[in-house]
């Protein structure tokens, strides 16, 4: 029995042996399934989110693609500056001896990118705080388009840029760029013109030689200690007249280049959009004006080259000239006969009028022709005026314009012309570009070397004794000629309002250069005896420029008291022949 009992007792505790691996298995089951599941879970997860970021970087991709590839690279879209300093693609412009007349420098230009400006007005706000010449209601405008790029502000000063750098404002970036310096500001003005915000040239130099610019400089042949003396000369005159404007040059008459142009009034060519018409208009090349008595110069040379009358011959002015319906008067008239020298020097419309009337119509419009006074200048400017000249050279024609009416030009015309006249004889066409030194500059011939010759002696008679004494410098033995017009208004001449010119070479025996002043519609004063005539208003300009520029220009002036000896035998003639 007690054996019986015992096996019992060990089968019961091999069951419970048994149940308790049982158990111990199906935990252990459990938890190998749970630790599964986890573990399926977590890759799950892992995939969904390898998923998710690919089609992040695929939509990142396709943007970066449509941007540089469809909307192409016309503007920077990244907010930040440009790391790399840009090559300056606009070359410098230098006067005859290297000093910089323009230049190009780096800057910074103020861009935004309004997606990602959250706060349009704030941002217009603050900036506008910092950069008051903008406009807050048009910066909030741009600030809330649609667009990735607006400009914002071009050209900013170092200190405008650290004062927006400073706000933090998300959304505003620079790109750097460059800018067009004028140092001389409106001294070189019309000369020299100006570009737009693109660095392209809209004016003057600067538009004829764009193109050359971006690969090289330009050398021109103005002189800008030259170009100071003269706009100082013509500005003082302007004033004291009370003139609506005026202009001035210095040409080298061997050669055609032009020391300096000066037109009055100016403009900063920093700001040329501040200007008026008025001011950015160039008087010397663009503006057209009958020039009155300096185209005397032209008749006398034509005629003593025709051969139609000798130095020492002339003409009756002891009437006023009937011709069709017009009567031709005198100024200051001698009611005598004339001499060609006295002609120039008393400056006589009758005289000039005979004296083209024995030339012709034909040869006279041939001689203008080769002096250029019929076509375009070539200087090398874009604003150039177109002459006018009379559709039928009518026997009045002739007449008028032998005393500079019925015929306009521009003031470059009437300088080429009479340089022209008094070099020798050779037409250089005239120019803003040095000439290389030693090189010979070809001329086409319009008149002989004699007739030149006589030309300048009495030219030099006319500053001497005649029109032309206000224009006389010390030393210099300046020749020339005054020129007053009445300009023509609707259709009629007005009689108060004039062109006064002086037109005059120096030193008269061998002229170096030759220097024209014009006033536009000068007022006479107290000093002149209410007079605004060329010789009074006009000449004195070209006297003291001749004074200030000799010494400079490397001309001597010599000894007072003689006159060249072609000028004493003119006068000598001119003598024999009155009496």
């Amino acid at each position: 029995m007690m054996e019986s009992d015992d096996l019992v007792r060990d089968d019961l505790a091999r069951s419970e042996a048994v149940a308790q691996e049982a158990r111990r298995n199906a935990r252990r089951i459990e938890l190998v399934g749970t630790r599964s599941r986890a573990v399926e879970v977590g890759r799950s997860r892992l995939a969904a989110a390898a998923v998710m970021f690919g089609i992040a970087f695929l939509v990142i991709a396709g943007r970066l693609v449509d941007i540089t590839l469809i909307e192409g690279p016309a503007e920077p879209r990244v907010a930040h500056s440009v790391a790399s300093e840009p090559t300056v693609a606009r070359a410098d412009i230098t006067d005859r001896n290297g000093v910089i007349l323009a230049t190009s420098l780096p800057t910074r230009s103020l861009y935004a990118d309004p997606a990602l400006i959250l706060d349009p007005d704030n941002a217009a706000d603050r900036l506008a705080a910092v950069l008051p010449e903008l406009d807050p209601v048009d910066l909030r405008a741009k600030l809330a388009k649609r667009s990735r790029f607006v400009w914002i502000k071009r050209n900013l000063t170092p200190r405008q840029q650290a004062a927006v750098n400073a706000l933090g404002v998300p959304g505003f970036a620079f790109v750097r760029e460059e800018r067009r310096v004028y140092p001389h500001g409106a001294l070189t003005a019309h000369v020299v013109g100006f570009t737009g915000v693109d660095n392209r040239g809209l004016a003057g130099v600067e538009r004829h030689f764009d193109q050359q610019l971006r690969s090289g400089p330009v050398t021109l042949s103005l002189d800008i200690r030259v170009q100071h003396i003269v706009r100082d000369a013509l500005s003082k005159s302007v004033a004291t007249f009370q003139a609506v404007g005026g202009s001035a040059l210095v040409m080298d008459v061997r050669t055609g280049e032009l020391l300096s142009m000066v037109s009055l009034p100016d403009f900063d060519p920093h700001e040329p959009a501040r200007a008026s018409d008025d001011q950015r208009f160039n008087r010397n090349t663009l503006g057209v004006y009958e020039m009155g008595s300096t185209f005397k110069v032209f008749t006398a040379a034509m005629a003593l080259d025709a051969g139609v009358v000798p130095v020492n011959g002339g003409y009756d002015a002891s009437e006023p000239l009937k011709v069709s319906r017009f009567t031709i008067r005198d100024y200051h008239a001698k009611n005598r006969w004339l001499s060609v020298p006295e002609i120039l020097l008393y400056s006589s419309n009758i005289g000039a009028a005979k004296m083209a009337m024995a030339v012709g119509g034909e040869r006279q419009q041939r001689f203008f022709d080769s002096l250029g006074l019929t076509r375009p200048l070539s200087v090398e400017l874009s604003e150039i005026g177109n002459p006018m000249t009379p559709a039928k050279w009518r026997e009045i024609n002739v007449v008028t314009a032998a005393y500079g009416h019925g015929i306009a030009v521009t003031p470059l015309h009437l300088a080429a012309g009479v340089a022209a006249v008094v070099n020798g004889g050779e037409l250089h066409p005239a120019t803003l570009v040095k000439h290389e030194t030693g090189v010979p500059v070809p001329g086409e011939r319009v008149i002989s070397a004699e007739t030149s010759s006589l030309m300048r002696a009495m030219l030099r008679l006319v500053v001497a004794e005649g029109t032309g004494r206000k224009a006389d410098a010390p030393g210099y033995y300046v020749g020339g000629k005054t020129g007053t017009a009445e300009k023509s208004v609707n259709g009629h001449y007005a009689r108060k309002a004039l062109i006064s010119s002086f037109v005059g070479m120096f030193p008269s025996d061998n002229p170096r250069y030759l220097v024209l002043a014009m006033l536009d519609e000068p007022h006479g004063t107290k000093e002149t005896f209410g007079y605004a005539t060329g010789g009074w208003t006009a000449a004195p300009v070209v006297g003291e420029v001749v004074s200030r520029i000799g010494p400079m220009l490397g001309v001597v002036p010599r000894e007072t008291g003689g006159e060249p000896e072609q000028t004493m035998l003119i006068k000598v003639r001119n003598d024999e022949a009155a009496h």
